[in-house]
């Protein structure tokens, strides 16, 4: 599949989707979406892969939506912001929903649904020189792309509101403090620490990462005696797989466990 502003590619069990309108800065055009939602799909039925990795090129991860083209359809934005939400929520659905790990690596700004977007990870690592900004503001837009659910859960309600209020750009390690990034790298070893950390994670029971990768989300609206009953099915449905039948013999042989994802 040909892609013209994304690259998607699949090594060791990564596949790494990679935003590639750097003169735009990577900014969400119809295309862009549309094809993020492309690879987000083709990425989640690959058996071959067992973690993916969102990132973009040149010095910018993602700036937001193409405020140039809402400009420029200014009497049919309406349209094409729903056009261009579909695509943007389609795919953020597909990688949270995803039993696969997601890694978005954030090699700079991260803007209005840039940021939403890398929000929507399942981990996030970010080079020394990134930026966040939600940007919505800035145009009197109101945030979406998933931002106003996950943003609240990870730092709650007030400094969401202020983050949005006041346009507050957050360094890497700004984010990090908050809760918002799990590791920063220095620029000069971002992309090398990206891959191996996510050459980890494909190596790692990756059908047990999906398990509990649901129960977590399911835990945010379920009561306490209902998310300890999915706990012990999962763990039951665990207990059947090739990993977990590995795991427990390396553990008892006290030797490295090799895990295939099944």
């Amino acid at each position: 599949m040909t892609h013209e502003t994304i690259t998607y590619e699949v090594a060791d069990a990564v596949a790494t989707i990679t935003l590639n309108r750097p003169a735009a800065y990577n900014a969400l055009d119809l295309t862009l979406a549309r094809e993020i939602f492309a690879a987000a799909l083709e990425a989640d039925e690959d058996r071959a892969v067992r973690c993916v990795v969102v990132t973009g090129a040149g010095n910018a991860f993602c700036a937001g939506g193409d405020v140039k083209a809402f400009h420029e359809s200014a009497d049919r934005a309406g349209i094409l912001i729903k056009q261009l939400t579909t695509y943007l929520h389609g795919a953020v659905s597909r990688l949270a929903r995803s039993p696969k790990p997601v890694i978005m690596a954030v090699n700079g700004i991260a803007a209005g649904g840039g940021m939403s977007l890398a929000l929507a990870g399942d981990l996030v690592v970010a080079a020394e020189s990134a930026k966040f900004n939600l940007a919505y503001s800035k145009i009197a837009a109101s945030p979406d792309g998933s931002s106003t659910y996950f943003l609240p859960r990870m730092i709650g309600l007030r400094r969401s509101l202020e983050l949005h209020y006041t346009n507050r750009t957050l360094s890497a390690r700004e984010a990090m403090d908050w809760g918002l990034v799990n590791r920063v790298y220095p620029d000069a070893e971002f992309r090398t620490a990206t891959g191996t950390f996510a050459r980890e994670l494909a190596q790692g029971p990756t059908a047990a990462f999906g398990r509990a990768k649901l129960l977590f989300h399911q835990s945010t609206q379920e009561s306490l005696e209902t998310q300890m009953e999915l706990e012990a099915q999962a763990i039951a449905q665990s207990s059947a797989t090739e990993d977990f039948r590995n795991g427990v013999a390396a553990f008892v042989q006290k030797k490295p466990a090799q895990f295939a994802g099944r």
